[in-house]
């Protein structure tokens, strides 16, 4: 077998939550890195998640830029692409030096962070100024390029910015699309993108592909305070699983 250490069980496993979480995140913007963990890490461990996640993620993020192409914002994307892409590398390179423990640690306390990140940016209300925006976004790249579920908080950026819907979710697509590339870049060159790692990735990428259009189609009727509020709650327990799992 290509993958001797994962049954048939376990694939069809990660292609269902693949499948669900491609289409909560073309609707809130956001989903993949915060849901495919929670199944990920206890069949893979937590070393290979955020490489299996960043190859994956260009297929999700390729079908939103597709799906809400009209919507893109390009200069917000590119202002964001320029900030972020250095410290992007930095963030990965240094995730390429953590244990099995230290990835879970930083995961999970990540995935935990980014829901009331989320919500105090948004309930601020007030709008960031371009120079506060670049340098938001250079400290996100840190973080996007070390972990996983962080896209929450360039979407909170992006909203404090001004932008609103389908703009908010097409320029995010873009920009995490550039980070992937560099993400996959950086593994590739430290020796952590293995096979086990691509195959997972690309059975995630070709199920979450066509679930992504599914979610267009589904955009303005889901009430998305509810998803949201439903989401933050497994983000929080299963960040909180993590945590606990590294530490025993």
């Amino acid at each position: 077998m290509l993958l001797p250490d994962i049954s048939l069980a376990e694939l069809i496993l990660i292609a269902a939550l693949a499948a669900v979480s491609a289409v909560t995140g073309g609707v809130a913007g956001y989903g993949t890195g915060a849901l495919m963990p929670l199944v990920l890490v206890p069949i893979v461990g937590a070393a290979p998640v955020v490489p299996i996640i960043a190859i994956s993620a260009m297929f999700t993020n390729s079908a939103r830029v597709t799906a809400f192409r009209r919507s893109l914002d390009a200069r917000r994307a590119a202002i964001a692409l320029i900030a972020a892409l250095p410290s992007c590398i930095l963030g990965a390179w240094l995730y390429t030096l953590l244990t099995g423990r230290g990835a879970a640690l930083v995961i999970g306390s990540t995935l935990i962070a980014t829901v009331p990140l989320r919500r105090i940016l948004k309930r601020r209300g007030h709008k960031l100024g371009e120079k506060a925006y670049v340098a938001a976004a250079a400290g996100w790249g840190i973080v996007v390029g070390g972990t996983t579920g962080a896209g929450v908080i360039l979407l909170s950026l992006l909203m404090a910015t001004g932008l609103e819907g389908a703009a908010v979710i097409a320029t995010d697509a873009v920009v995490s699309l550039g980070m992937g590339i560099v993400k996959i870049a950086v593994f590739g060159a430290a020796g952590v993108r293995t096979t086990s790692v691509v195959v997972i990735a690309l059975l995630i990428g070709v199920v979450a592909f066509p679930c992504t259009f599914l979610a267009k189609l589904i955009v303005e009727r889901l009430p998305v305070h509810v998803h949201t509020a439903m989401l933050d709650a497994v983000v929080i327990v299963g960040g909180s699983m993590m945590i606990l799992g590294a530490f025993r």
